[in-house]
């Protein structure tokens, strides 16, 4: 498959966007060419083969010899689609297709709306869904999950953050912050900042959440919202494709937590993936991807903390 230039993917995706909603697309044309010379081109080299890991997957995965991923293409570096508009592309699919050649598997990497990939995973429409998903006690209780990855939100605001946004619930109050359906931002964060908000007897937050990241942003660039909440990493990295659009609130990463793939609660397949990530996190493919997309080693975890907080 051809590589093409993954951060001027990014921009024209958003800019189609704006496109369609009939909004300006100027302050991200400005920032195309000087963003397009940069993205990520290298390839990375195949993950070793694990029989160890390999050794513990069902007798059906094995049958099978694919691996179903359900991922949400709209959170680049993470997941957005490749010129092609149908090819996934990312660091969640270089990392599936690393987990497959390191369990001698397939991948075919299934969109989906971000809040229907959970319940597909345990109707087992996906065999797991590696979509930027923070590990939560409750989505704990009803996946499990193989955590590779630590990282926290950050909150977007238009450029130069006019109205003096940040991450401490009370500069919030009364203000829309917008998110995406089905993220922990959406269901957690902000409902919990908002109701910092009114036991201080202030107004609360306006929340309001969107069917995708793309749309969310969309939403803060065309004055919907005053800011959106999501993860911090594809949250900077979608500020600089938006030419200037709109920025992070400083660079803090609020409530950092493990990023893992969801499997089905208790399912076989649970142990192979286990020990497949324990061994990609430690490997020279995994500093590759990161490199690949920009991503801080600081994100890193060790094999021990695969299983951190659950049977991920």
């Amino acid at each position: 498959m051809s590589r093409p230039n993954l951060i001027r993917t990014g921009a024209l995706l958003m800019a189609a966007a704006i496109g369609m909603s009939g909004c300006t697309t100027a302050s991200l044309d400005a920032g195309k060419e000087s963003a397009a010379s940069s993205g990520p081109k290298d390839s990375i080299p195949a993950a070793s083969y694990n029989k160890a890991a390999a050794d513990l997957l069902p007798a059906d995965i094995k049958a099978k010899g694919t691996l179903v991923v359900g991922t949400d293409p709209t959170f680049p570096p993470y997941e957005f689609y490749a010129d092609d508009n149908k090819t996934v592309i990312g660091w969640d699919a270089d990392f599936a297709k690393a987990l497959g050649e390191t369990l001698g598997l397939e991948v075919t990497m299934t969109p989906a709306t971000f809040d229907t990939i959970l319940p597909g995973v345990s109707s087992h429409k996906y065999d797991v869904g590696i979509s930027g998903f923070n590990v939560t006690a409750e989505r704990q209780k009803n996946a499990d999950f193989a955590a590779y990855q630590s990282s926290g939100s950050g909150l977007a605001v238009k450029a130069g953050n006019p109205k003096n946004l940040s991450l401490d619930p009370m500069k919030l109050c009364g203000t829309k912050v917008g998110g995406e359906k089905g993220t922990t931002q959406g269901i957690e964060t902000l409902p919990a900042f908002s109701q910092k908000c009114t036991d201080a007897g202030k107004a609360p937050i306006d929340i309001q959440l969107f069917p995708s990241q793309n749309e969310a942003n969309l939403a803060l660039i065309s004055g919907r919202v005053d800011s959106v909440l999501s993860g911090l990493i594809g949250t900077g990295y979608a500020s600089k494709l938006s030419g200037g659009a709109f920025e992070l609130a400083g660079d803090q990463d609020f409530d950092p937590t493990p990023v893992g793939i969801a499997l089905p609660k208790g399912s076989p397949l649970t142990p192979a993936v286990v020990a497949a990530v324990k061994a990609l996190v430690v490997s020279d493919t995994y500093k590759q991807i990161n490199t690949k997309y920009g991503i801080p080693q600081t994100v890193a975890i060790s094999a021990d903390a695969v299983e951190a907080g659950g049977s991920r």
